[in-house]
């Protein structure tokens, strides 16, 4: 049987209201999203997203690999050359497509939660798994302080590291984190005056941790980071932020643009301001591992109640929650409502079954323009009711990742102080 296309549907940008509660009705209040699939020019793709060889440049080489698959995203990509949709997911509905981001503007509250509508207007959070053959470069998201100077929210961020996805950790699969506790802001401010001599030395004041699959971190904005090539689950802050701190990358040269892309065009040969967008405290704490390093908590659930439930992704930034994870692990040949505090995007990474009634199934292989049944958004009504899972598998488990708003779980386990 011939695969459907998302060629074949009609894209649609009125009549939007009408099309969405008709999905959300016949879903049960879960919406089924498209595949949504961005490039990075400046990195390698590390070939562990399902999707087919001859589709990792499916937007030109010119554009770069795609080595990130977005979720529920109502965040634009900050690609040069980007198309006017990238990063944004699609809802899949009968023969047509809308944006998630239309139908969270047109049915507001009834999609993301009245607290969360109230406040942000919006579905301020998003998850993408990102995937490469070698390490990203020493970088920041800067705070809402520094990246309200561009126009931009500050970018908070956490990692899991699916074990479906990671059975090789490809070439470099440690992070660099931070700096040492005796680096000094002079040290740093060096490393950006030789930026053009080559590699400007900014790992050699940072430690890298091993990744352990099953596992991840939680990064504050400001904090510099090298992410490893373990294939990331990565809910964030709904923003595309960022400074690359480092010069060169496994040879290759890091445009000085990069450093510079998210700050005020009169501070780009700024150098104490460049260093001061860190959050020094952060970088250069001597228990870093204490205080970001992630393990998997329970949430709910037992094996003999046909479910276990993990929390993955929790911290605060300022005091507040930006966003959480959880990990569903469904029992074969079990049926079970789970009920959730408020609205998520959901990427299945292991077995088949279904959602309120809807197939729900993790491929073995993705086409670019294939209309798959792995990812689900899952509304604030229809969370709050329960969700019923159904793994109609008798031997596999089915496994599905899910990320929430923020505020949403404050009984979510908190990192030390």
């Amino acid at each position: 049987m011939k695969q459907p296309s998302v060629k074949a549907l009609k894209t649609l940008t009125k009549g939007v209201k009408g099309a969405a509660d008709a999905a959300l009705n016949k879903g049960n209040g879960v919406f089924r999203l498209l595949p949504n699939w961005v490039p990075r020019s400046f990195l390698q793709p590390g070939k562990r997203l399902k999707l087919a060889p001859e589709d990792l440049y499916a937007l030109g080489l010119d554009r770069g690999g795609i080595d990130e698959r977005w979720f529920a995203s109502t965040t634009e990509a900050d690609n040069a050359g980007r198309l006017p949709d990238e990063g944004l997911s699609y809802i899949v509905f009968e023969d047509k497509r809308f944006l998630l981001r239309d139908a969270v503007a047109e049915l507001g509250d009834l999609v993301v939660g009245k607290r969360i509508w109230k406040k942000y207007g919006r579905w301020p959070v998003f998850s993408k798994f990102f995937d490469n053959m070698g390490p990203i470069c020493h970088h920041i998201h800067q705070n809402d302080k520094f990246a309200k100077l561009v126009g931009q929210d500050g970018k908070p961020e956490s990692y899991y590291f699916p074990v479906q996805l990671n059975a090789v950790g490809n070439n470099f699969p440690y992070t660099f984190f931070g700096l040492t506790p005796d680096t000094t802001k002079e040290q740093v401010r060096e490393c950006i005056r030789n930026w053009n001599k080559g590699d400007n030395g900014i790992l050699d004041h940072s430690q890298a941790y091993r990744l352990q699959p099953g596992t991840g971190w939680y990064v504050q904005p400001g904090i510099l980071h090298a992410p490893g090539s373990l294939v990331t689950f990565e809910p964030q802050w709904g923003s595309d932020v960022f400074g690359m701190y480092q010069s060169l990358l496994e040879g290759r040269a890091v445009p000085r643009s990069l450093l510079v892309k998210d700050m005020p065009k009169e501070k780009w040969n700024d150098i104490d301001f460049i260093v001061d967008t860190l959050d020094w405290k952060a970088n250069v704490d001597p228990d870093f591992h204490k205080h970001h390093f992630l393990e998997p908590k329970l949430c709910s659930g037992s094996e003999e109640e046909g479910y276990v439930d993990y929390w993955t992704n929790y911290g605060k930034t300022a005091g507040k929650q930006p966003f959480t994870g959880k990990r569903l692990t469904v029992m074969p040949g079990a049926k079970v409502t789970i009920k959730d505090n408020g609205a998520y995007g959901l990427i299945c990474v292991q077995g088949e079954g279904s959602i309120n009634g809807q197939r729900m199934y993790s491929p073995s292989l993705i086409h670019f323009y294939d209309i798959t049944s792995d990812e689900f958004y899952v509304t604030h009504d229809a969370a709050k009711s329960g969700v019923v899972f159904e793994n109609t598998s008798a031997t596999e488990v089915l496994e599905v990742l899910r990320y929430f708003g923020p505020e949403v779980n404050p009984n979510a386990p908190v990192l030390p102080e």
